[in-house]
């Protein structure tokens, strides 16, 4: 048996007689190299962390009070200062001043709507779980709500067709919360995320109204196959639908009925009608004074 750190001292020479030839000119091949890739990259990438702020600075401007007196001049600048930031956004992926003047506007005018959306979606989860003191505590501490609010405001832009924000916005809310709401997937009034830690909802889900997801459940694709990109590859859940925690749906074709209760930790790549009840059977047995056949071997 080879010693550990004669192991790790055969691996640095490994890397060395790798490393050592390639890295003779101090880097600069590697430099000329990275300089001819980035220089046929038409693709313009928005600052990841400007974005990041911007939709932190919307949320704040949409639900949190700062502990001053509302002020309709205060907030009207604010407004006025977001859409300025959003339009410097725009303007990393986006040439044109007309097309970023009118992208700025058509997202901004739905913002009424979305708002009005969004308060639905913290009455909701106020009304759904007992241990919600009020909907400003869903407001200001639950990240399902933040992580619906971004999900709402990435679906508008998608809409719009705006390139990568969306992304950006919803992949900072995922690292964030743990929940990964694709901006393609089509969400109804009145969602309610109860803890929401490892949802996953795909491109191409379509969720109803007054729909109740746990978490760790996944509405994911039974193929991902790079062909299948423009399909329906995800499932559709219809009103009035509670999903507990660990629930896993699969497919384009699979529609969970309204009305219906799916347990936790079930596995479901088919439909179920409307007012259907699908639980995972747990099997007790008890001990008895002979050794008792562990399910699981498991050695440390």
């Amino acid at each position: 048996m080879i010693a550990p750190e004669k192991k790790y001292d055969a691996l640095q020479s490994e890397v060395g007689a790798v490393a050592g030839p390639a890295m003779a000119d101090g880097g600069a091949a590697f430099i000329r190299e990275l300089a001819e890739s980035k220089t046929g990259t038409i693709q313009q990438f928005p600052d990841k962390l400007s974005a990041e702020l911007f939709i932190d600075e919307m949320f704040q401007f949409l639900f949190i009070n700062s502990g001053r007196e509302a002020d309709h001049a205060r907030i009207e600048a604010e407004y006025k200062r977001l859409k300025n930031n959003f339009a410097s956004l725009l303007s990393e992926t986006i040439t044109g001043e007309t097309e970023i003047k009118s992208q700025t506007e058509a997202f901004f005018a739905q913002l009424p709507v979305i708002y009005k959306a969004l308060l639905l979606d913290a009455k909701a989860i106020f009304d759904f779980d007992p241990a919600a003191q009020s909907v400003a505590e869903v407001v200001v501490a639950y990240p399902g709500f933040y992580a619906t609010v971004v999900y709402r405001l990435s679906h508008q832009l998608r809409e719009q067709s705006v390139k990568l924000l969306p992304r950006l916005f919803s992949e900072y809310a995922h690292s964030k919360t743990g929940i990964d709401i694709h901006p393609g997937a089509r969400i109804g009034e009145s969602f309610a995320i109860d803890h929401g830690t490892g949802i996953v909802i795909g491109e191409t889900t379509v969720i109803g109204n007054h729909v109740k997801i746990y978490q760790g459940v996944t509405l994911g694709a039974l193929n991902v196959s790079k062909l299948n990109a423009s399909t329906k590859r995800h499932p559709t859940i219809e009103d009035n639908v509670v999903i507990y925690s660990g629930a896993t749906i699969l497919g384009g074709q699979t529609v969970i009925g309204e009305g219906s209760i799916i347990g936790g930790n079930v596995w479901l790549t088919y439909s179920v009608p409307s007012n259907s009840v699908v639980y995972h059977k747990s099997e007790i047995k008890i001990k008895d004074r002979d050794p008792f056949p562990e399910p699981i071997n498991f050695v440390i």
